[in-house]
């Protein structure tokens, strides 16, 4: 038996068992506000796929509007191509439209964001951000999973 697999009474534990009290733990820990003392501040750990600024979602409430789109819905994903490799897709989903089957719905209020599971595996932890810059603005990908991003910041490798 690994040493891993003993618990301290020394009775053999299964790795199942192991994962499954670490999966609890994990969305234990998911669900609570943390204090931490030392600064002062409270700090929520953040689950969300992802995550939209105060500028990104001010933009796509402006861009609903403009297309009449009453709830605004936007898909967000990943494809192939691209000078990294892959690249970033978003588009409106058309009124009336039904999500796929599997795929995940982030709710931010106004907008939601739906992405199909493949390109969640690329995307989680994603920061959209907009910046309305004569150069350089748009939006703005802040992908944690990334290695590698192209100078424009519309594609990337893993």
């Amino acid at each position: 038996m690994r040493p891993d697999c003993v618990s301290k009474s020394g009775n053999s534990v299964s790795t199942s068992r192991i994962a499954r009290t670490t999966n609890t733990v994990v969305a234990r820990i998911a669900t609570r506000t943390w204090a931490a003392t030392d600064s002062g501040v409270d700090v929520t750990p953040s689950l969300e796929p992802i995550t939209l600024t105060d500028g990104a979602l001010a933009h796509l409430k402006k861009l609903g509007k403009e297309k009449a789109r009453n709830p605004i819905v936007l898909r967000v994903g990943v494809k192939s191509g691209g000078c990294s490799g892959m690249s970033y897709v978003m588009d409106f989903v058309e009124p009336g439209s039904k999500t796929v089957d599997g795929d995940i719905v982030v709710d931010k209020g106004d907008v939601q964001i739906w992405i199909d599971p493949k390109s969640l595996l690329y995307l989680f932890g994603l920061q959209l951000d907009y910046s309305d810059e004569l150069i350089g603005g748009g939006f703005k990908f802040a992908n944690p999973n990334a290695s590698n991003s192209c100078g424009c910041g519309t594609s990337f490798s893993v």
